[in-house]
């Protein structure tokens, strides 16, 4: 199953898996910000209406627009 991050509620944990097929537009700035496949990151905080969504990645906070993290595709971690 493909999770992105509007799945996850704040406060867990994820990994990055890859990224979305049609988000290809936006690869390359994930890429830039961190975003590689395998990289854990924490959700800190969802808006009320998904956009945008705040995650702690390499240590430092990251707000994503919900274009952006639906590009994105994660698995949950338990951490």
């Amino acid at each position: 199953m493909t999770l992105t991050l509007k799945d996850i509620p704040a406060g867990r944990s994820a990994r990055v898996s890859g990224y979305a097929p049609g988000g290809a537009a936006y690869r390359q700035k994930l890429l830039s910000m961190g975003l590689t496949p395998g990289t854990t990151l924490k959700i800190v905080r969802v808006a009320p209406m998904g956009d945008p969504v705040v995650i702690e990645v390499r240590g430092y906070q990251l707000s994503l627009r919900k274009a952006e993290a639906e590009a994105l595709t994660i698995e949950e971690t338990a951490a």
